[in-house]
């Protein structure tokens, strides 16, 4: 797949499966700024892609906090027209029971879930639109299609998700912006691996490939949806998860 000429912007692509999307973007040709909070780690994404003659650049967000997400795209917009290719990837959780989860907490996490994806979008859809084009790619979680123990606040944020891809999918199709989103299940990640040895063997348990999905194999779906191959796709929402959603 070739994004030649694309630019595309990638929350939380400093680690997990926001960096493998970066790299598989950057790989395709396009032009990839990593929006992350770790500068740290945005910096060594940017020296490690730069190895590779791969067009990366890093620019600092905090997605809790709207008036960051705010200066994050307008110093975006400074550099770029435009972004052609927005991945809404960052994602922060812990594990725990619902009646435990203090209102800091579950402030935060819909904060960072849903709240960043909904000003970052808002903040970056005027070029899209004015150009009549682009692509959005939302980042939800099958835990906010089908529900997850211990992590009830998140997957109300990633609902929440959901439903944002398919209201703005409706709004914005007559300027043909195409808006999908992904639900991976459990990922090898540094968030996954930080969990209890004994959630993670329940994962495994419950997932019919028994095993966990790598980052870049997310990244593949992203992929999908972020190029031509899905020019006629809109709205949709495409589970990742090893058939640990499987309909019946």
């Amino acid at each position: 797949m070739k994004l030649d000429g694309k630019t595309a912007l990638v929350t939380g692509g400093a680690s997990g499966i926001g960096r493998a999307t970066v790299m598989e973007l950057a790989r395709c040709g396009a032009t990839v700024i990593c929006a992350d909070l770790n500068a740290e780690k945005g910096a060594a994404l940017v020296n490690e892609a730069g190895k590779t003659n791969y067009k990366v650049d890093f620019v600092s967000v905090d997605l809790a906090d709207p008036a960051s997400i705010r200066r994050c795209a307008a110093e975006v917009l400074k550099r770029h027209p435009r972004i052609d290719i927005l991945v809404n990837a960052a994602g922060w959780n812990d594990i725990q029971p619902f009646m435990e989860n203090p209102p800091e907490y579950m402030d935060r996490v819909i904060a960072i879930n849903l709240g960043g994806t909904l000003h970052l979008t808002q903040a970056l859809l005027p070029p899209m639109i004015a150009a009549g084009k682009g692509k959005i790619v939302n980042i939800s979680s099958d835990a906010g299609r089908v529900g997850s123990s211990g992590e009830t606040a998140y997957a109300a944020a990633k609902g929440g998700v959901i439903a944002f891809t398919k209201s703005l999918a409706r709004e914005v199709a007559r300027h043909s912006i195409n808006v999908n989103c992904v639900c991976p299940g459990p990922t090898d990640t540094p968030m996954l691996q930080s969990r209890p040895d004994k959630l993670k063997e329940a994962f495994l348990r419950a997932i019919p490939f028994r095993r966990f999905a790598k980052p870049e194999e997310i990244a593949d779906a992203i992929l999908f949806f972020a190029g031509p191959r899905s020019d006629y796709i809109t709205g949709q929402v495409l589970s990742v998860s090893g058939g640990l959603t499987l309909a019946g």
